[in-house]
Parts: C-alpha cells; sequence; structure tokens
C-alpha cells in the first residue's frame, strides 16, 4: 500500500524537523535574502537529493542483510530515533557561508544538502525505506515532510517555531519512533518464533 509510507514519512518527518537546524536554516536564508520562492525550491532539490541518496541506502541494506537480522536493526534504529528526536538541535554556522557565493537557489541547495547529512531526518528516510521497501513513496513523503517544516520558516521565520510548543512536539514525534520500533521489535520476535518452530 503506496499511501502508508507516505503518510507515515511525512508525518514523522514534519514533525522531526519542528526545531531542527535545517528549519533554522531556512529562517536565516530568508532574513538574509528575503527572497522565499528561491530558497523554498532549493529546500526541495536539496531534500530530494539527499533523502533519494537516504532511499537508496536503505534498499541497499534490505538486499544485502538477512531480513531477520534486519528486522532487529530497523528496530533499534527506530527506537534511537526515538531518544535522539528529544535532543535538541542548534544551527552551525559553517552550514550558510557558501550563500555569498552561489547565488540563493544554489546556496540554499548545498546548505540544505551538507546540513541533512548524518541529520535525523535523513537517518529516519535511510530506516523507513529499508522498513517499507518503497523508496519513492517515502522519499516522497519525506520531502514533503521537510517542505511542512520549513517552508513557514521561509515565510514567518522563527515566530512560527516558538509559537510552538516544541518540548511536546519532540516527545510526541519520539513516541511515534518509539512505537515504530516496538512493532518491528514484534514482526523481528513473531518470525524468530516461526523459524523456532520449524
Amino acid at each position: 500500500m503506496i499511501a502508508e509510507p507516505i503518510w507515515v514519512s511525512t508525518g514523522l518527518v514534519a514533525l522531526a524537523e519542528m526545531g531542527d537546524k535545517t528549519q533554522l536554516l531556512a529562517f536565516l536564508l530568508a532574513v538574509r535574502f528575503k527572497r522565499p520562492l528561491p530558497i523554498i525550491l532549493g529546500i526541495l532539490v536539496a531534500t530530494l537529493l539527499n533523502h533519494g541518496l537516504a532511499a537508496w541506502v536503505g534498499i541497499w541494506i534490505t538486499e544485502n542483510i538477512d531480513p531477520q537480522w534486519l528486522k532487529w536493526g530497523l528496530g533499534a534504529s527506530f527506537i534511537a530515533m526515538a531518544i535522539w528526536i528529544l535532543v535538541p538541535d542548534k544551527i552551525e554556522e559553517e552550514d550558510t557561508p557558501i550563500a555569498r557565493r552561489l547565488g540563493v537557489f544554489g546556496a540554499t541547495v548545498v546548505a540544505f544538502f551538507l546540513a541533512e547529512m548524518g541529520d535525523k531526518t535523513q537517518v529516519a528516510t535511510v530506516a523507513m525505506a529499508a522498513h517499507y521497501m518503497q523508496p519513492i513513496a517515502v522519499v516522497a513523503g519525506t520531502t514533503l515532510g521537510m517542505l511542512i517544516a520549513d517552508v513557514p520558516a521561509v515565510f514567518v521565520g522563527d515566530k512560527f517555531a516558538k509559537a510552538l510548543p516544541m518540548q511536546w512536539v519532540r516527545g510526541i514525534t519520539a513516541c511515534l519512533f518509539g512505537l515504530l520500533g516496538l512493532v518491528t521489535f514484534a514482526s523481528a520476535e513473531s518470525g524468530l518464533m516461526h523459524l523456532f518452530q520449524r
């Protein structure tokens, strides 16, 4: 079913992005350049590239690791994501100096692509692509989630982020990742029990 990976990926990433450094980066670029359209297009392109790469890694993992071990690894990665989400993110100054040389669109693509490397949402994309085995649906969902979180930051800046109760957002997102981890562990355990019953 294509709808589930899209909506789960959208919801998890949109929540995970609240207060994330890329949301802060979107605000910073908007304040600096005051040109929302190239910034939004840059976010879109950078996310498609970054999360496309992440989904490919997720599919590679599923094709090269024993399915039973993969389920345990995925469950552990979802639980780790639940814990990681609870840690507030801060923007790093080195994510933005490229902007002066590449123009607004180019700077946004490069800055967002680099900021997402090893970030929570990239790791989540790897895990969800491995879990659902539908990379296009997952990338569509994670990209939509990024846009839902970051486009308002471009238009209304940090007032939007400050208006949300970030502890609640992080808590709900952590619970959702934790639930995915528990469901994956339960699936792995039932597969293990089935092996022992043979």
